[in-house]
């Protein structure tokens, strides 16, 4: 299994929009350049790709079997669609949460203020941040170089990052640099978000913009990728080990770029050297060959098993670059098993890839119909039930609990059902059909930006109602069920993953 990845606990907390929604600690910023005019990627098909069309249905089906479902994914072969697909309510235009994935652009920043003779990566980390250093700076802080941030290995016997974005002042980098630091920098691998933070600074010192700002004209518009957001810390500086949102297609063109050696329509967006160096092995992080993620570390990017490499993120958001295959598979989902995913991807694509084009039009036609039926797994029931008219409108009141929720009220009409919560920030409302997704915009608080949402719901027995939303810009979808009997009602919600516990605590209300 992957490494925790600190920092995202801080990026998302599920709480109460409708029934849990994910809601960022500090805002996103946006990048502002329009992308400039760039052809659409070639959709061939598997057969074209030199793929077998019944090894990517065979790598969906493993998936799907091991992990559930995914959100989206495109694969790439000689820089063509072979294959893409999203389960629905997901769709091509809504960006991700990337997580993790975040730092391979942060690196691919850091690459490109080092080509423009900003920095180098043998620069004294501290060298940038003379008013936030310590006054007593030990022997190994003074060592540690912007290539040790890089390639995870500070000196830093354990993860910073929980220490550092807790700063009371909101000093991220001073946070950083006051930590001990216990062993010499480029000794060990320790897995660790706040170092790519610091190389976030470090960018917007040399450059005097946000990492994001920066990447807009180098990277994503040349790339015509639109719409990025990316969150910032109290100071204003991206968090750039995480918070990071962007769309699957836009991952699939990163690693087309990393895999065309930075060069994309006929221009070189980022140095060749940079592209092998950051994709490099740089340090050993575990041993045993089951495991991608202990295969070694480059620059943000991880090693992969059979001669690849990729960006990755906290449940299944992937970027893995197959230079021998010249391929590239992105990935955008809520999964909680990533090392199954790339089994998958072991086990049924990469076999799969052959010289020169395949023929199975019987094989064709079911990936394409396969493709077109794609859905996250909804509630099973019907469309309504005796309760519904007796429960339909009334208000359950729940004594006080720690998540704040005050009452709940179900309305159910011609197969749909409203459902709105109340808390102390007012009420939050989700309407859901039988049979269908219903797509939507919620805002969680005053203040807040909206988040895009789709719900469903179905009645799971003759006394229990269940309620399934996608929150369709992050990896989560919650599933609240609703039990009558009488004037009594339980309400239990789990959510698909999380960074800690996945079950929500049990309510229980009475008919107000």
């Amino acid at each position: 299994m992957p490494p925790e990845k600190p920092g995202t606990t801080r990026r998302t907390v599920i709480k109460g929009l409708a029934f849990g929604a994910a809601a960022c600690a500090v805002g996103p910023t946006a990048a502002g350049a329009e992308p400039a005019p760039t052809r659409r990627l070639r959709r061939v098909g598997a057969e074209a790709a030199g793929i077998e069309p019944t090894a990517v249905l065979a790598f969906i089906e493993a998936v799907e079997r091991s992990v559930g479902g995914l959100h989206g994914f495109m694969l790439l072969r000689h820089g063509q669609v072979a294959a893409e697909g999203w389960w629905d309510p997901y769709a091509p235009a809504y960006p991700h949460m990337l997580f993790s994935l975040s730092k391979s652009f942060t690196s691919t920043a850091v690459g490109l203020a080092v080509a423009e003779g900003r920095l180098t990566v043998d620069d004294p980390v501290l060298a940038f941040f003379p008013a936030e250093a310590p006054a007593e700076r030990s022997e190994h802080l003074r060592a540690m170089r912007v290539r040790h941030l890089l390639s995870m290995s500070t000196g830093h016997e354990k993860d910073a990052t929980g220490s550092t974005v807790s700063a009371p002042d909101g000093d991220w980098a001073r946070s950083f640099l006051a930590l001990p630091v216990e062993r010499e920098p480029g000794s060990l691998f320790v897995y660790n978000s706040a170092a790519t933070y610091m190389l976030s600074a470090i960018v917007q010192r040399v450059t005097g913009q946000s990492v994001l700002a920066y990447l807009t004209p180098r990277l994503f518009a040349p790339l015509g990728v639109a719409g990025a957001t990316w969150e910032s810390c109290p100071r204003g500086v991206n968090t750039g080990g995480w918070g990071l949102s962007i769309t699957t297609e836009a991952i699939a063109r990163f690693g087309q770029l990393y895999l065309q050696r930075g060069r994309w329509e006929g221009k070189q967006l980022v140095p060749e050297s940079w592209i092998e160096e950051a994709t490099a092995k740089h340090i050993a992080n575990g041993t045993g060959d089951a495991s991608d993620w202990t295969q070694g570390y480059g620059y943000q990017f991880w090693r992969c098993r059979h001669g690849g490499y990729r960006g990755d993120g906290a449940f299944g958001q992937y970027c893995v670059v197959m230079p021998a295959q010249d391929a590239v598979l992105a990935i955008t989902s809520g999964v909680a098993d990533m090392q199954a995913v790339l089994n998958a991807t072991w086990d049924h694509l990469l076999p799969a890839m052959r010289p020169g084009r395949v023929s199975d039009p019987r094989g064709a036609s079911a990936l394409k119909a396969r493709l077109a039926s794609l859905s996250v797994a909804a509630p099973d029931g019907a469309r309504t039930s005796a309760t519904a008219a007796d429960v339909s409108g009334a208000t359950y009141r729940f004594d006080a609990n720690e998540e704040k929720i005050e009452g709940v009220t179900l309305t159910f009409e011609d197969g749909r059902s409203r459902v709105t919560l109340r808390d102390a920030r007012g009420d939050h409302a989700v309407e859901a059909p039988h049979g269908s997704w219903a797509k939507a915009t919620a805002t969680d608080a005053p203040g807040e930006p909206p988040t895009r949402v789709a719900a469903r719901g179905a009645w799971s027995g003759g006394d229990t109602y269940t309620l399934t939303v996608c929150f369709l810009e992050t990896p989560f979808v919650e599933t609240t069920r609703f039990a009558f009997a009488g004037d009594r009602l339980t309400m239990t919600r789990r959510t698909n993953v999380g960074f800690g516990p996945t079950e929500r605590p049990t309510l229980v209300g009475y008919r107000a």
